[in-house]
């Protein structure tokens, strides 16, 4: 009902109203250097009028206005934008990380100047080819030696900083998950304060600006998505699984085994389920470990096995001056003692394995001969078997070549004297676990009688005469009773292999002719160590690479392509995550003008509603005081 005090009231409602929206601008004001900070706007609307609609109503024309009120003090904020920036973030921050790293591993791949590890090699092969031409010089043989450790300390340096760089991706991988299980409970924290508030009918406008700033840092890390169904309850989903649901903000926990060689892999705390990432920057750290990196110290661990197992092998055959022979010029660590290679690999005390990285047929081929059979052949793969068939039209070259682009981790040559070589490569991890050893042939079988009969290296065909890892001695499965073999290595020769100690003591040991007949070599010998330098541009088969120059060629080209790849990529996301920052801030970031011209507005709308109540106030002191007798 009407009051003659309520014209004081309607000032009273203003003066607060626009108070009010001056302190909301002079928030803004004093926000606009805050990141994640989104400008709010004060919604004046009229206050409830006399009368209302009912039966005691009043007979009086009309309704009467009571001034205005702040009905909510609202942030200005573009959702859908949200949620396409929210999306977009993860490529960002993949690709930063990636950049990053793939730049680092870039300055171990410089292929200028004498320190390379591919000069180093080129030099070790002139080294042989001095040698074969001055055998009765011991200098020669002194080079030799020198030019060998010099290069496998380059390859040891490699080596090391490639696992120094992986190191560093781990360690980053464990701070980025204490820093997302750090986001997460902060989010969920806020959850609850804003809940609470909203509960009680108010915006808590800065709290919801703090949890969207937690988002985006989040969504660039990994992969998430936000859903709000229920008002009171934000949702936080990441890889198919709800990583925040209101107040409850789940945890990551990290697990190192021997199965993950000591890195770390990602666990929900309250599952124990192992999870993946894809995107975002840990999703980048995963795949730069187990993947870019990894492959990287595979394929020189590939090189390395065999380049030293090329050069053992004709070493092995050839006379140093003193007349010894037999001698590796590379040290070889096999990784079991048993001569046959058997291994307890389920850890009960009893053989259960054969790890064996090469073996070789006892009959000389011809490259270009037809051996004129049908048959499959039967090699392990990374994560199941790969056959590989063969015709009676085929050459022995058709059939190694065939082999080598199989998929197999298996690989095939002809050695020296044209014997059929097989060699273990290394395995694929798979799901990011070592399920396999590298360097070691887990199945051989031929259905035919290529690697059988012809070749001379399976006894006999079919699942019966198969060589296989899991069982022991299974180098009895070979033809002539297992007379030509070497035992798997030590994982990582890159980082352990040496020139033979015994040689570095007696240069003279070093093998630069061949004998014949058992009898010692000839003084001035070379042609061991012809043979040796020959092995240079010689199809070696380094994994699916012919020589050791494609090698070299391959690593340089494929981080070369990698680093182009991600500098391009991360300057498209940095383009497009600055058009949508950018397109946010227009439309929630404070505008000082405008800022400046509402607060003109609410300071002219403050003094009209003091001046109001002055002359209210005028009036009643006309009543009060003028009016009478």
């Amino acid at each position: 009902m009407t009051s003659t005090f309520m014209g004081l009231e309607i000032g009273r409602r203003g003066l607060h109203a626009h108070q009010q929206a001056l302190a909301v601008t002079g928030h803004n004001l004093d926000n606009i250097n805050t990141k994640g900070y989104s400008r709010q706007r004060v919604e004046l609307v009229p206050f409830e009028p006399i009368y209302l609609p009912g039966l005691n109503r009043a007979e009086t024309p009309g309704q009467l206005g009571q001034g205005a009120i702040v009905e909510r003090i609202e942030r200005i904020r573009d959702e859908l934008l949200d949620k396409r920036i929210v999306a977009q973030a993860s490529d960002e921050g993949y690709w930063s990380v990636r950049e990053r790293f793939i730049r680092e591993m870039g300055q171990m791949y410089l292929e200028t100047g004498p320190n390379s590890v591919r000069s180093k090699m080129d030099k070790f092969w002139d080294g042989w080819q001095e040698l074969s031409q001055h055998a009765a010089d011991l200098e020669f043989r002194t080079a030799v030696l020198q030019r060998g450790k010099t290069l496998i300390d380059g390859i040891h340096n490699h080596f090391n900083g490639l696992k120094r760089v992986q190191t560093q991706v781990d360690e980053d991988i464990q701070i980025t998950v204490s820093r997302v299980n750090r986001i997460s409970g902060q989010i969920a924290a806020l959850n609850g304060d804003i809940q609470r508030i909203k509960a009680q009918g108010d915006n808590p406008n800065d709290l919801m600006d703090r949890r969207d700033l937690l988002v985006d840092e989040l969504a660039s890390i990994i992969d998430i998505t936000v859903s709000q169904k229920d008002p009171d309850e934000f949702m936080v989903h990441t890889s198919g699984h709800v990583l925040v649901q209101g107040q409850i903000g789940r945890q990551f926990e990290l697990y190192k085994g021997i199965d993950t060689e000591g890195y770390a892999h990602i666990f929900w705390k309250d599952t124990k389920q192992e999870i993946t990432f894809s995107k975002g920057s840990l999703g980048a750290l995963l795949e730069l470990r187990d993947v870019t990196i990894e492959q990287e110290i595979k394929t020189l661990d590939s090189m390395t096995m065999n380049f030293t197992d090329l050069v053992n092998e004709i070493h092995r055959e050839a006379y140093g001056a003193n007349g010894v022979t037999g001698n590796n010029f590379f040290s070889e660590y096999p990784f079991v003692t048993n001569v046959n290679g058997n291994y307890d690999r389920s850890g009960d005390g009893v053989f259960d394995s054969s790890y064996i990285y090469r073996i070789n047929g006892q009959n000389a081929l011809d490259s270009q001969a037809q051996p004129g059979f049908d048959g499959v052949i039967t090699l392990s793969g990374a994560d199941r078997e790969v056959r590989v068939p063969y015709y009676s039209t085929d050459t022995v070259s058709d059939i190694i070549r065939r082999i080598n682009n199989s998929g197999a981790e298996v690989v095939a040559r002809l050695n020296r004297e044209g014997k059929l070589s097989l060699k273990g490569t290394v395995a694929e991890a798979i799901e990011g676990y070592r399920q396999n050893p590298d360097f070691v042939l887990r199945h051989v079988e031929d259905s035919g009688h290529f690697l059988t009969g012809y070749a001379g290296l399976l006894s006999a065909s079919g699942p019966e005469g198969a060589f296989d890892w899991g069982r022991p001695d299974a180098v009895t499965s070979l033809r002539g009773g297992a007379e030509d073999y070497a035992l798997a290595p030590i994982a990582h020769p890159a980082g352990w292999i040496e020139v033979n100690p015994a040689l570095l003591k007696d240069p003279s040991s070093v093998a630069a002719g061949f004998g014949q007949n058992d009898r010692v070599a000839n003084p001035g010998n070379g042609d061991a160590a012809e043979a040796i330098a020959s092995i240079r541009n010689s199809a070696v088969m380094v994994g699916r690479l012919s020589t050791f120059d494609d090698f070299f060629a391959d690593a340089v080209a494929r981080i070369a392509l990698l680093g182009e790849q991600a500098i391009s990529s991360l300057e498209t996301e940095n383009r497009r995550m600055k058009d949508l920052f950018d397109r946010r801030q227009s439309i929630s970031g404070v505008n000082i003008d405008e800022e400046l011209s509402n607060m003109i507005r609410y300071q002219h709308g403050y003094n009209a509603a003091a001046r109001f109540i002055t002359t209210v106030n005028s009036l009643f002191d006309t009543i009060i005081n003028r009016m009478g007798v």
